[in-house]
């Protein structure tokens, strides 16, 4: 479990984490959602022991993870560049890494060489983007984490790597409970993978719940009426979003399908649907409750 409470970062007058308290779950998979500069990034960075905390803490298993060897060798940190040394090789990486983490699995390093078309003799720099990012999860999964944090990862990669990825994080999830955290600004991509979520805004968090409890709690239909009625008719449930067009009505609303539905039909409809919900339709429900606007903070 990574524990996090009344975090604090700053870089100089400018606060990157303020007053940062959630938790994320041993053996999950957590999206860590917001816009550039919301510190998705000095988050990960602060778990990982990069940084120091400037107040507050953040524990991996109850332990502080900076200046802490022990909690590092259980934690791996991908970085939106990920770096290198100038003239490696992923055999030479894979040499030093050996030495340097005690659950270093050689075997699974060159199982990932078959699977990821990156070769292993040549130099990782002179790669594009995308095979460095490949080169760098090829590492990661061979330091065999219990803690994977991974910045924008999926930038990068084309459809199949992409696709290869999130097998690779399913499998050690439910294999050896390896817990993941996966910062992005685009929530589509983590729609398929997260069980866990979280909203960070100007270095706090907003927003943080199950998926799917955020998704049983919020409901969007199409129906088509003639003649249309009024919003008010679908009282008292808590309308969220309104729109009408000719005599097709677009709604989201706080509540189950079945209580959806039932209003729905209720008012006698011509045909009515209740349609699944994107996880970034389910933000902007919520963040609109809290009175936040969701197009200038997720954008």
């Amino acid at each position: 479990m990574i524990e996090v409470k009344n975090l604090v970062k700053k870089f100089g007058e400018k606060t990157a984490l303020d007053d940062m308290s959630f938790r994320i779950g041993g053996g999950s998979v957590f999206g860590l959602v917001g816009s550039n500069g919301a510190g998705k990034s000095t988050f990960l960075r602060t778990a990982a022991g990069v940084y120091r905390p400037d107040g507050g803490e953040v524990l991996v298993d109850g332990a502080a993870p900076f200046e802490n060897s022990r909690v590092k060798e259980r934690v791996c940190f991908i970085a939106d560049y990920p770096y290198f040394p100038p003239q490696a090789t992923l055999t030479e990486m894979a040499g030093l890494l050996s030495k340097l983490y005690p659950r270093w699995d050689g075997e699974k390093f060159g199982k990932l060489n078959r699977i990821f078309p990156v070769g292993a003799k040549a130099k990782i720099s002179a790669m594009s983007k995308g095979m460095q990012r490949q080169a760098a999860l090829i590492c990661a999964f061979s330091l065999c984490p219990d803690y994977l944090l991974m910045d924008e990862i999926f930038d990068g990669l084309d459809p199949v790597m992409r696709q290869l990825l999130r097998r690779l994080i399913s499998d050690e999830v439910a294999r050896r409970g390896m817990t993941v955290v996966i910062a992005s600004h685009n929530l589509r991509e983590l729609e398929d993978l997260c069980d866990h979520v979280g909203l960070l805004h100007k270095g706090g968090v907003l927003l943080e719940k199950d998926l799917d409890e955020l998704r049983l709690g919020v409901c969007k239909a199409q129906a088509v009426f003639k003649p249309i009625p009024e919003k008010s008719a679908f009282a008292p449930l808590d309308i969220v979003k309104w729109e009408t067009r000719g005599s097709l009505v677009n709604l989201v609303a706080r509540a189950t399908r079945e209580e959806l539905l039932a209003k729905i039909n209720s008012l006698h409809p011509l045909f009515a649907e209740v349609l699944p919900l994107t996880l970034e339709e389910v933000f902007i429900s919520e963040m609109e409750v809290v009175g936040y606007d969701i197009n200038n903070i997720l954008s």
